[in-house]
């Protein structure tokens, strides 16, 4: 079996593009990271439920606007916001973790 040396991982990848852990081209690269994740897991829970980007801004009390901003990473969004959100519009419990 041929094996291509070109192949890299996702790791060696991004030490390559952007620099080790720590760097702040890597940072930023690994923040911007993360906000996408929450974007995209808003997303997936609002398309699971069923529910309109609409629907679920009336029921935590927002716009469709806002909504869409959050799940396509142009807002930051705050922790009492996100709570409003996961409670209020899915009914769910937000739970946050801190890995160091």
């Amino acid at each position: 079996m041929k094996t291509n040396k070109n192949i890299k991982t996702l790791a060696e990848f991004k030490d390559e593009h952007y620099g080790k852990t720590g760097s702040a081209k890597r940072g930023k690269l690994d923040k911007g990271f993360e906000a996408f994740k929450l974007g995209a897991l808003i997303h997936e829970a609002r398309l699971e439920q069923g529910m309109t980007q609409e629907q679920l801004a009336h029921k935590c009390g927002t716009n469709k606007a806002y909504i869409s901003r959050v799940e396509n990473n142009i807002k930051d969004v705050g922790i009492s916001t996100l709570q409003k959100i996961i409670e209020l519009g899915f009914g769910g419990q937000l739970q946050l973790s801190i890995k160091i």
